[in-house]
This record gives C-alpha cells, structure tokens and sequence, in this order.
C-alpha cells in the first residue's frame, strides 16, 4: 500500500463541495469579521478632508492671442502656488475670515488650456470654502506687480464642499479584503478536507486501505411518506421505502462476502467498524437478509453490548424475548433464546439494552462453545460488534468468529486506525474478509467506478 500525498483522482468533487457548504458559516463569520474590522479602522483612523475648487481663466491685458494666454497660464500656476501659500496672504486671510484656517490651497493648470483649477483642502468645509473664497479676494494685493499684464477671471465660483474629497484606505480596500479573507477561509477548509486522511473515493480505497474491497453500498436519503414526513424506518434491502440501487448493491456485497466463506468454509462472520455511526448495524442486518432470501439458515445476533441497535432496525420489541447478554451470564441452552423472524426468515439474538461491562460477559470459552454449535445447526451466522475504537468486545467476539469485514463509511475514520484494525484483526488468527464501502455519495463528475461488480476483487 501507499500512503504517500493526496492525489487530485482520489478528492471527491461533492465531498468538497459539501465541506465547503457544512462550513459556509466559517466563510460568512470571517467575511463578516473583516468588513466589520475594516469599518472599524476606518473610523478609527480615517481624517476626513474637504475641498473646494474653484476655476480661472488667463487672459493678457491687450492681447487676444490664445497661445500667449496659454504660457502665461503656465505660469502662474506655478507662481501661484507659491503666492496661496505665502505667509502674507495667509495673515491677510486671517484677518478678513478672523480665523486661523488650517489647510492647504493648489493652483493646477487645465492642459491644453489657459484655465487655471483652483483649490483649497481643510478638515472643515467651511474653512476650506473661507479658504478660497478670501484667498481669491485678497491674492491681486500680494501679487500685484508679479501679474501686473494678466487678468483672471472667475469661471466657476467656490462652494461649500458638501462630502469629503478624500477616502480612507480601509474602506477603499473593504470588499478587496473582504473578499480575499473569504476566499482564504475556502481554501483552508478545502485544504483541510483533501489532507484528511480517510476514504473519500474508491480511488482513494483501494491505494490506501490493507485488504480486498468487497463492495460498495451508495448513500441513501431519505424518503417522505405520503403524508409529507421523513420516514424513519432502518434502510433494510426488502423495504419499499429504499431505491433498487442501494437493495442491489446490499446484495452484491452479501454475494461477495457469502463467496469468500464458501471458498474457505467459514460460517460465522463479525460485522464491524473502526468508529461509531458508520453503519455497521445496517449492513449486517442486510447481509443476513439477503442470505436469509436466499434459503439459508441464518442467525442474526446482535453483539454490539454497549449500543445494541439490531433491535432498533427491524422495530422489535423485547416483550417475551431474551436477550445475548443473558446467554451470556446463563451460559443456557442456546436454542431457547433465539426468535424466529417469520417474516424475513431469519433467526434473531438480539441485545435490549446496553450492558456496564461487557468484558465481564464474554466468556472465551463459552463463546467457543457456543461457535462451534451455531455452526453445525446455522448455514451463516452474522455477528454485529460494537466499533473497535471504542472498545475491546471485537477482539472478545473474534474467538468465535471465522471471518471479519470492515465497514467503511465515506470520509469518516482515519486510514491509519483503519489499518491498524486490519493489522490486529491477523494478529487474532482471524480470517480478514476485507472492507464494505458505506454511504459512498455518486459523484457529480463520474470517475470510472460504479456500483455494480466492476472494480472489486474475489477472493
């Protein structure tokens, strides 16, 4: 096996994308988080400015020539920018306004032309239209005899400014970094989908995972009844309430797993996951089914002592019943403990309710007893165990069992832990039957694989 970098064929496209829809939350907080911020340093930092503008024509005293307007329009902007700045004509601003205007004035010519665009810039608008407005009135007495030949004329009088010229550079820059923090937030999570190390395509499962790959059983949603409620019932292979694709795909997994026992004359199989929620309960009770339909005789015993859920899939109730636990503590006979399931034809052992300890129960010896004459009276026994990352049954419950198959669920447990389950599985001397591939969604882009035998192995 290799378990080198990710690879582009093993990242499901819908899983990505699902991920990213499950986190949206974590993209609109931090999106939100920066346009709140950047609003915030905004006002903490921005200085609002006010300009009012004012524009002059240039004329020569006696002259109509338009080329010699224009040179002197060169000019005395550049003087007059020196002139609005003086110290002179600001006292004489100073003393028409009576206040001390703090703010700047700029001459700029008009390219091409001979108009001069006057300007004054304050942190008041009403300083920066007093600004102009006196500086205009007063500037022939500082500059007198610099233009004594020029005449400026008034085309556009000054105004109150009413909105600042100047913008802040956080709100200039808000969607930007809005944005920029949004597509971030996407990629990390995105990031962190492709580099978790768990099964997200059967690309994926077969370059990663230690064992043979029995089948792969599609996701299935849900159904509404007719009077418009989710149904609620367990996803089992002969309810009309599933899709052809998942019931045929539950049968070809049980052909497979019921090939690989024949060969090797095996009858009792434990049903197991590494994690919980995994659906192991579901593809055991499916497995028995579909041996069940096919004229076996089949025990269907529910060994998981901490969240038994057999019981729970095909709607049972205990009423008159006993359950696996108390085989177990009685170390009785067996065959007055099973019940009889007319209308699926199967044996049944289930377990009620959870057990305290459960190791305290499981007797080796009793359950070696109890394998070895399952198998003489049973064609297949089928055992659902509780996860093994959450306890020590499995390794308990193997000293019976013939077989062991590994339910995978998509994008759910870590490979590594899968493997290592597969590795303490062989150390057991217990035949490993391989993996079930479990609530794998169809891709939006199709990648070669489908549901049927194409792609899995016998053996």
């Amino acid at each position: 096996m290799n378990q080198g970098l990710f690879r582009f064929e093993e990242i499901s496209v819908r899983g990505l994308c699902m991920e990213l829809l499950r986190n949206l939350w974590m993209v609109f907080l931090i999106g939100a988080a920066l346009w709140l911020g950047s609003t915030g340093l905004h006002k903490l930092t921005y200085k609002p400015q006010y300009t009012s503008y004012s524009t002059l024509v240039v004329t020569l005293k006696g002259q109509d020539s338009t080329y010699s307007s224009l040179s002197i329009a060169k000019q005395m902007a550049d003087v007059f920018g020196m002139v609005f700045q003086s110290e002179v004509l600001r006292e004489k601003i100073i003393e028409d306004t009576g206040e001390d205007i703090q703010g700047t004035i700029d001459c700029q010519p008009v390219n091409e032309t001979n108009l001069l665009v006057l300007s004054s810039t304050s942190q008041n608008p009403r300083q920066a239209y007093l600004f102009i407005h006196s500086a205009l009135k007063h500037y022939e007495e500082v500059a007198k005899d610099v233009f004594a030949n020029a005449v400026l004329q008034v085309v556009q009088e000054p105004e109150v400014p009413s909105a600042p010229s100047n913008t802040s550079f956080f709100m200039d820059r808000r969607s930007l970094i809005t944005g920029a923090g949004v597509i971030v937030m996407a990629a990390i999570i995105a990031l962190f989908y492709i580099l978790r190390f768990t099964v997200k395509n059967l690309t994926s499962a077969r370059r990663l995972l230690d064992g043979k790959i029995r089948g792969m059983i599609p996701y299935e949603h849900k159904r509404m009844s007719a009077n418009k409620k989710w149904v609620k019932k367990a996803l089992l292979l002969n309810s009309p309430s599933v899709s052809m694709d998942f019931a045929e795909s539950s049968r070809r997994v049980e052909a497979q797993i019921e090939y690989h026992m024949r060969r090797n004359h095996q009858k009792i199989l434990l049903v197991t996951s590494v994690s919980e929620n995994e659906g192991k309960s579901t593809v055991a009770a499916n497995i028995a089914l579909a041996l069940a339909e096919k004229h076996k005789k089949v025990l269907l015993v529910d060994g998981d002592l901490r969240k038994p859920a057999q019981y729970k899939v095909f709607e049972e109730e205990q009423t008159g019943r006993d359950s696996f636990n108390q085989l177990l503590k009685e170390k009785g006979n067996w065959r007055e403990k099973i019940y009889y399931n007319k209308a699926n034809q199967l044996w049944e052992l289930f377990q009620f309710h959870s057990v305290e300890e459960p190791a305290a129960v499981l007797d080796g010896s009793f359950l070696e007893k109890l394998a070895e004459e399952w198998k003489s009276e049973m064609d297949y026994i089928i055992i659902d165990c509780s996860p093994v990352s959450i306890s020590t049954d499995a390794e308990h419950l193997m000293k019976m069992a013939d077989s062991v198959v590994l339910v995978v669920r998509q994008d759910w447990s870590d490979v590594r832990v899968i493997n290592d389950t597969v590795d303490m599985i062989w150390q057991s001397d217990c035949d490993f039957s391989g993996f079930i591939l479990n609530a794998f969604y169809k891709e939006w882009i199709q990648t070669g694989y489908s549901y049927g035998y194409e792609g899995y192995e016998r053996g």
